[in-house]
């Protein structure tokens, strides 16, 4: 009997949501039986070339997003997992398990084994469809591809600040090398002129050096030799 509970108690499961004084609750993926944990690496379809941060737990709002694409109305193959997660619970695993989850979900809903699996088909299509489309807007966000009528992304002006500052620092670093090989120019021609200038005040001193002397000795042979044969 106590496998008729169990079925009782996941069918009332696959009816009632679980809910708590914050709302829906919400739990991260739990493997399917024969599976292991997934580990959220961030490395499957990397976009972009920054390197991806390693994950061990998605977001809150990725959760909502993928729980909220994943609902249905309760007739549909993600019911059905529902309620295998639900018998699973009770110990039940491998063919016995889906067997009876499929046997109970099928008298309640009354859909059978094709439709069941179309259900699967049309929700991996959505997850993909859904998939494509986020990775769309993270390579418009980062800049890889410009959407029309889409204004750019805040990473995206980023970006162009980055490479108008780039080229603002290029262009200074080239004023500055004009700026230095200017100077070292100015330098030179100040060396020259200070040289220059240095050799003119010296030449000037000699010649001015060697006309006083001279005047000098005439000054003496005048007072010599003139003024004493006039006394």
């Amino acid at each position: 009997m106590l496998l008729f509970d169990n079925i009782a108690k996941a069918a009332k499961d696959f009816f009632v949501e679980e809910t708590s004084p914050e709302g829906p609750s919400v739990a991260a993926p739990r493997p399917l039986p024969g599976q292991t944990a997934p580990v959220f690496s961030g490395n499957n379809a990397t976009v972009g070339t920054q390197a991806t941060p390693l994950l061990t737990q998605p977001e809150q709002r990725h959760l909502d997003h993928i729980r909220q694409l994943l609902s249905g109305d309760g007739k549909d193959f993600m019911a059905f997992t529902k309620m295998v997660t639900s018998l699973q619970a009770s110990g039940l695993s491998g063919p016995i398990l889906y067997q009876t989850a499929f046997n109970a979900f099928a008298a309640v809903t009354s859909l059978d084994l094709p439709a069941l699996l179309k259900s699967a088909e049309q929700f991996e299509l959505k997850l993909a469809s859904d998939r494509n489309s986020i990775l769309e807007r993270h390579r418009e966000k980062v800049g890889e591809i410009r959407i029309p009528n889409v204004p750019a992304s805040p990473l995206v002006q980023l970006q162009l600040q980055e490479q108008q500052l780039q080229t603002g620092l290029a262009d200074l670093a080239r004023q500055l090398e004009e700026a230095q090989q200017r100077l070292l120019a100015v330098r030179q021609q100040l060396q020259e002129q200070q040289q220059k200038a240095t050799s003119a005040l010296a030449s000037y001193e000699l010649a001015h050096a060697t006309a006083s002397a001279e005047l000098k000795a005439h000054q003496q042979a005048v007072q010599a030799y003139l003024l004493r044969s006039g006394s």
